[in-house]
């Protein structure tokens, strides 16, 4: 094996590429440093290299068409030309369509029947040219800068493609990075380890705080090939992020036997989270809870601290609705179907719980069910509005104090 195939293949392993990527990122460099020395913008090059005996072979491929005269074509880019300025004078790019009709040569990939018999007798229209060039010995230092900087920018491009085809496939998950900084615009670049993603200022908590250098985890918005290359959206407030993880703590979620039908959040206070499920051998909140909390803790913990409300989802609309405003207890409810409004009747001692904290709990319950809840109490009201108490559903994580 020769020094220069043990050099490829290192790079390969360093960067998790295919043999055949580098070699052809090295035989493209080639082929662009070839054309620049040696060569003209007329001519597409291409070349194959042997790595282990260190030569090559180059050539100029070209497609064999039909002869044009010299006035057609100029007739057709004088028109090509009108039809550009047209559109321009529109604010919009000419389209392939619009130009179908004109006759269009291409010197650098094609070459007319004329001239090419004049290489190759034997040569028809259609057929695929190639004009052998003579390899100079030495290529030269700028020749070899360009090979060069051809070959990194095409290591990139792989590497940055690979990196496309493996988080495409993983959008809607969490993954792990780490807080770089945040620019100017507010956004959260964070190391994925080969690439970079961004946390959007609306993707991002409230109230929490982004050490750089701090370890979290993320949900994967979105992945794109951008202009500027690839493009990762992270969050750490959407709703899906919730959704994701009850399904990593709970079996019975990510097999299908309890269903999440809705989630209501104000991240890093509070979420609503209602599930369901058709087995009666199953009972989802205390599946989604586990013993003494185990799980919910966990996701807890996994989202900071923000509180878990689990409730029971309901087709009936009055039951729901009942349900989404745990932990306070509803006596009865009023629907108005047109409007999609509710009037909520709670006991005095359970109007303050039912509303919340600046209105969060009436407000979560709302978003989850879908409904204008107005939350009525029998008796006057003018206590102010107290922290909610804990209650069954709710679960917080203890902090160990220490002495």
């Amino acid at each position: 094996m020769s020094e220069i195939t043990k050099a490829i293949q290192l790079i390969c392993d360093e960067k998790g590429l295919k043999y055949e990527e580098v070699l052809d990122a090295i035989q493209s460099a080639l082929a662009a440093a070839f054309r620049k020395d040696f060569g003209n913008r007329q001519q597409n090059i291409k070349v194959i290299y042997d790595p282990e005996t260190t030569k090559m072979k180059v050539w100029d491929e070209k497609e064999v068409v039909e002869d044009i005269a010299e006035d057609v074509l100029e007739k057709a880019q004088e028109e090509l030309s009108s039809r550009r300025e047209e559109a321009l004078a529109e604010g919009r790019e000419l389209t392939e369509e619009e130009t179908e009709d004109l006759v269009k040569f291409n010197p650098k990939t094609q070459i007319m029947i004329t001239p090419a018999k004049e290489i190759n007798k034997k040569a028809k229209v259609g057929e695929i040219l190639k004009i052998d060039l003579e390899v100079p010995g030495d290529f030269g230092r700028m020749a070899a800068q360009t090979a060069k900087q051809v070959v990194i920018q095409r290591l990139r491009e792989a590497e940055r493609n690979g990196a496309f085809e493996e988080l495409k496939e993983q959008v809607g998950s969490m993954i792990h990075g780490v807080v770089q900084r945040r620019d100017r615009d507010g956004n959260l670049l964070i190391d994925l380890g080969k690439v970079t993603g961004v946390v959007p200022a609306e993707e991002q908590v409230q109230g929490e705080f982004y050490k750089p250098g701090s370890r979290l985890r993320f949900l994967i918005l979105s992945v794109e090939m951008g202009k500027r290359g690839l493009e990762i959206k992270l969050s750490r407030s959407s709703n899906k992020m919730i959704e994701t993880i009850f399904a990593e703590e709970i079996p019975e979620i990510a097999g299908g036997a309890v269903v999440i039908k809705g989630i209501a959040r104000d991240p890093s206070h509070r979420a609503k989270v209602a599930v369901f499920t058709d087995d009666e051998t199953i009972d989802p909140i205390g599946t989604c809870i586990g013993q003494r909390g185990s799980r919910i803790n966990t996701i807890i913990a996994e989202l900071g601290g923000e509180k878990i409300d689990v409730i029971h989802f309901n087709d009936n609309a009055e039951t729901y609705i009942k349900n989404s405003l745990s932990p306070a207890k509803v006596q009865s409810v009023k629907l108005n179907e047109d409007a999609k409004e509710a009037d909520v009747y709670v006991a005095a001692d359970q109007y303050s719980l039912a509303i919340g904290r600046g209105g969060q709990n009436v407000r979560l319950a709302s978003d989850l069910t879908g409904w204008k809840l107005n939350v009525v109490s029998e008796t006057p009201v003018d206590a102010p509005v107290e922290e909610p108490a804990e209650v069954v559903e709710e679960v917080k994580i203890e902090e160990e104090k220490n002495d």
